[in-house]
């Protein structure tokens, strides 16, 4: 209907001056008293001719509107292939949409330079302030209740350090993914080590036996998933165990911590949320299950939770797939 009108609206001249003189004729015929016959036989013949060039018209608005159609919906990337213009009208929206597009494409040049250079700062500036982490670490070896203290925030500033960093990284279009085959417990003691203080400060167990796994996966942003869970297993867990177990391609890490109340168990992976346990604490950030999340959904994994509150939580990678080269998240016994 809407291309209808715009047929009639650009022939209504046309149609105005066929109106005109078709009632011209008629009064004519109708002064001279010549008979109506050939007037309405030539009106008829006037018609239909009239008729046929508005479905030509019609036929080519429909073309050309399917064209803009097409063109409108990847407008931001092809912008530089639309429809030939026809009109002045047409040709001057070209020339701004083209405007546009070009400053569009400056700008995401720009905003893509000034993004990498961020992440390039906040890269070398990590690696950077690892070095004293790691310096002040050997000079806390000693097993005193203060020193074990003092290694414990050390580890958490140097989590805090990577979470600025993966922050940035997990947003970026290109994640720098190398897909690869790695044995589950070498990534597991891996994540348990960042958290070897933590655990001997607050005198937690671990319940942890050799899985035999191998996971086709990302080792950085799988490692980044491990550690946001073991990180928040031992922050809420005041005492008891923290478990990891390997089941049937289900990957879990559970606690007997302070558990998650149901009001919050839906929100916990958006960004910035804390819930009951992290307003109470005020020692969580919000971003720690937030990025876990992300970096699971990065390497298509599913990752959910259940928890009761005073009896702790349980985290859940599935990490099943049916062969290698249809998922990245796949585990093989």
């Amino acid at each position: 209907m809407k291309i209808f009108k715009e047929v009639l609206r650009k022939n209504r001249a046309a149609l105005v001056l066929f109106a005109a003189a078709t009632l011209l004729n008629a009064a004519v015929f109708l002064l001279y008293d010549i008979l109506t016959e050939p007037l309405l036989y030539a009106a008829v013949l006037s018609f239909l001719l009239l008729a046929a060039l508005l479905a030509v018209d019609f036929v080519r608005e429909k073309r050309r509107a399917d064209e803009r159609s097409r063109a409108l919906a990847a407008v931001v990337s092809e912008w530089r292939a639309l429809p030939e213009p026809r009109s002045l009208a047409e040709e001057d929206c070209r020339k701004m949409i083209a405007a546009l597009g070009a400053e569009l494409e400056r700008l995401t040049a720009e905003t893509d330079a000034e993004r990498q250079d961020m992440v390039d700062y906040y890269t070398a500036w990590v690696h950077q302030i690892k070095t004293p982490i790691a310096v002040m670490k050997l000079k806390l070896s000693d097993d005193t209740p203060e020193h074990l203290a003092l290694s414990a925030e050390l580890s958490r500033i140097e989590q805090y350090a990577e979470m600025a960093l993966q922050y940035i990284r997990i947003g970026s279009e290109t994640n720098d993914l190398v897909i690869r085959e790695y044995p589950l417990d070498e990534l597991i003691r891996e994540a348990v080590r960042k958290q070897a203080a933590a655990f001997v400060e607050k005198r937690l167990r671990l319940d942890y036996a050799p899985t035999g796994a191998m996971v086709v996966t990302d080792r950085k942003w799988f490692a980044c998933i491990l550690d946001h869970l073991l990180s928040n297993a031992v922050k809420y867990t005041p005492e008891g165990t923290v478990g990891i177990a390997f089941d049937n391609g289900l990957l879990t890490v559970s606690d007997t911590g302070v558990g998650i109340a149901p009001e919050d168990l839906p929100r916990i992976f958006e960004m910035g949320y804390t819930g009951c346990n992290g307003r109470l604490g005020q020692a969580s950030s919000g971003l720690g299950l937030y990025l876990g999340k992300k970096a699971a959904d990065l390497l298509s994994i599913s990752l959910t939770v259940e928890s009761t509150v005073g009896k702790g939580s349980v985290f859940t990678l599935d990490l099943r797939q049916n062969h290698p080269s249809q998922g990245i998240g796949e585990a093989v016994k």
